[in-house]
């Protein structure tokens, strides 16, 4: 499962944490821990501040939550190293 959902974050645009968990088959609970085990080992991490110097680029940029109650999440280097990985696999 985690593999699936770097897969998806990998994918870009916005997915709320109910439309991941049903994708993925799984309770919302267990889907917010499964993120935080992915932060723990290295494979994404949360935008915070300082995220405004990508913006002009951004494909986000006019959905942008960060400073909100979402939480926007990004793949690590390791992550998306991993996805690469398994993309040619």
């Amino acid at each position: 499962m985690l593999e699936k959902l770097l897969m998806l974050v990998a994918r870009g645009g916005f997915h709320s944490q109910k439309e991941l968990a049903q994708t993925l088959g799984v309770s919302e609970p267990l889907l917010e821990r499964a993120i935080q085990d992915l932060v723990r080992m290295g494979y994404l991490k949360p935008l915070t501040e300082g995220c405004q110097e990508a913006c002009p680029g951004c494909p986000l940029q006019r959905e942008c939550a960060i400073g909100g109650p979402a939480k926007v999440w990004t793949l690590t280097e390791k992550g998306l190293l991993l996805v690469e990985g398994v993309k040619t696999a």
